[in-house]
């Protein structure tokens, strides 16, 4: 088979056990395969090198920075981003296959469907399809949002075209492995979140679990997942609220600092970011 002019980029950290899937689902008919790791502590790097990947370690620069680090290291302009758990699916290696058939695709970049399957399923379940993502597209164009939480390709001011054929997203172990990787990512999204009032926070603390949960079993559809679709949009929607809950820590911590200072007859400066003794909390 003839590799398109495509660099597939990968970021990892400890994937020993999924890692060579999402490899060989792209492996055959692209130009190269790079992948990123952050210092797996597992045998993530020798599988990828013995699946035919280039493999590049780099301290992780969080979500946007290590997908731009990896943007600026392929050879090829256009570039079709997958995730370490994610495996592009028979129909959309066709349907890539037959976009580049005639010279470069048409627009900068496409959206994907990616159908998240649960532990243990092969398959996605019913109606999965609720996740749209652009991750095929021309880095010269459009790129990753340099961005520690958010991993975003910005596309303003350019048309984005749509594949219909899905990459399937095995995105968590177990469901305890989701409850980790949740609240790794809540604590994060809390500490770079904007600072709003304590009434705003309140009315969130009532409302964010109920609003999730109907947007995670009825909006994007989990019913049809049986008992693992209401586990996982109970779990969902729970670590959201806990995401209210860091921010209402954070917005105490940095009140309480903001006072301290103060109280001790100064006022922080460009010059003096952090002036109370020990406190690593930003300006409020």
């Amino acid at each position: 088979m003839t590799s398109l002019p495509l660099s597939c980029f990968i970021i990892s950290k400890n994937e020993s056990d999924r890692i060579a899937q999402t490899i060989r689902s792209v492996k055959p008919w692209v130009d190269e395969v790079l992948v990123v790791d952050s210092e797996s502590s597992d045998n993530t790097i020798q599988i990828a090198m013995r699946e035919g990947a280039r493999v590049i370690t780099q301290p992780w620069l969080g979500f946007g920075g290590q997908k731009r680090f990896a943007e600026d290291r392929c050879r090829n302009h256009w570039v079709l981003n997958l995730d370490a758990d994610e495996v592009a699916t028979p129909a959309l290696k066709d349907e890539i296959i037959a976009l580049f058939s005639s010279g470069e695709p048409a627009k900068v970049a496409y959206r994907l469907p990616l159908e998240l399957v649960y532990p243990g399923a092969v398959r996605p379940r019913p109606w999965a399809r609720d996740h749209w993502y652009v991750r095929l597209y021309d880095r010269s164009e459009v790129r990753f949002r340099d961005s520690p939480v958010h991993d975003t390709v910005v596309t303003e001011g350019y048309a984005v075209g749509d594949l219909h054929a899905p990459a399937y997203h095995y995105s968590y172990r177990t469901f305890t492995d989701l409850k980790r990787k949740l609240a790794d990512r809540m604590r994060l999204s809390a500490k770079h979140a904007n600072k709003p009032s304590k009434a705003i926070l309140m009315a969130r603390l009532l409302l964010e679990f109920p609003l999730n949960f109907f947007k995670y079993y009825a909006i994007r559809r989990h019913f049809t997942g049986a008992f693992s679709g209401l586990r996982h949009a109970w779990i969902q929607a729970s670590y959201r609220q806990l995401r209210v809950v860091y921010m209402w820590r954070n917005s105490d911590a940095c009140w309480s600092n903001c006072g301290l200072a103060a109280q001790r007859g100064g006022f922080m400066t460009e010059s003096q970011p952090n002036s109370v003794v020990g406190s690593t909390s930003p300006m409020c």
